[in-house]
């Protein structure tokens, strides 16, 4: 009788570790898939779906789930088989010169003209032939609906498409794509892991929503939010400093991006509200400043 409750004590402690094997323990540790993050080694990130993918922007919506926050994205605004991040790179890359003709036609648009005309007479030659190529881009990528120069005038003739992408492509989309794109070049190439989405929605635990232009989540450890403005952006101050506290996001961390303000501006606002005031070229440096603590 004594050797059978031995035997049953023994077989009781067998049974007792094996339940909490090390096997077990492992996977717990190491299964944490909120963490993960999608290779972008060897991929296009001008002509890829990946960007698209639940995966690739799952960290982030994990990053606003862990504090009662429900993040949704719609795929379709990160698919980069289209031809929007790449005028967008021209256009940003460019807006010294590029600037006046997005907003020109941003105004048309608005009225319900369909036909616009370019003096470029007064332009440097230079400038004619980086407006010219920028025109025949458009009309490539079919942006516009046609396209004609007038050499001897030095008249350019455009008819505008009328399709909502487009529409809105020129209504502002194009600073959201411009930054969202040029980010994770950057990011990519200095083979820096992160997640990243554009025209995330934000529903607080109120139901309070909120759309939110660009967002990256990088190396796990930096979340940056961007809004983006080419036009009126003073009305929308208040708003979006109260918005960046209910984010929980460092002023660092949260920047408005306005096209065309000048470095002075950006500054000077920068040290009046709790957030980083940035225009269309130096919000890249601050991100470099941002990833130098990494």
């Amino acid at each position: 009788m004594i050797d059978q409750v031995i035997a049953l004590q023994k077989e009781l402690a067998t049974l007792r570790q094996s339940a909490v094997s090390p096997d077990h323990l492992e996977m717990e540790v190491v299964d944490r898939p909120g963490e993960e993050y999608v290779s972008f080694q060897d991929i296009d990130i001008h002509n890829t779906t990946v960007l698209a993918t639940r995966e690739q922007y799952a960290p982030i919506v994990d990053w606003f789930a862990q504090k009662n926050m429900r993040a949704s994205v719609d795929q379709k605004e990160l698919d980069t088989t289209g031809f929007f991040d790449e005028v967008a790179v021209e256009l940003g890359n460019g807006y010294d010169i590029f600037g006046e003709i997005g907003e020109k036609i941003r105004r048309a648009q608005t009225k319900g003209y369909t036909n616009l005309n370019f003096p470029l007479a007064q332009k440097s030659q230079k400038d004619i032939q980086k407006i010219t190529k920028f025109f025949s881009q458009l009309y490539t990528y079919s942006f516009i609906a046609k396209y004609f120069y007038q050499k001897k005038e030095k008249i350019a003739h455009i008819s505008l498409q009328t399709s909502p992408a487009i529409v809105q492509f020129f209504q502002g989309s194009w600073l959201e794509w411009f930054i969202f794109i040029k980010l994770a070049d950057m990011l990519q190439k200095k083979q820096l892991p992160f997640s990243g989405t554009r025209r995330v929605n934000i529903r607080f635990t109120d139901d309070d929503t909120h759309e939110l232009d660009a967002v990256f989540l990088i190396d796990q450890s930096i979340l940056l939010c961007i809004e983006c403005k080419s036009g009126e952006f003073r009305r929308d101050i208040g708003k979006l400093q109260r918005l960046r506290s209910r984010l929980q996001v460092a002023p660092e961390h949260f920047l408005l991006c306005v096209a065309g303000l000048s470095e002075e501006q950006t500054q000077g606002l920068s040290s009046m509200y709790e957030m980083t005031v940035t225009n269309e070229k130096n919000v890249f440096s601050h991100v470099e400043q941002l990833l130098a603590s990494l």
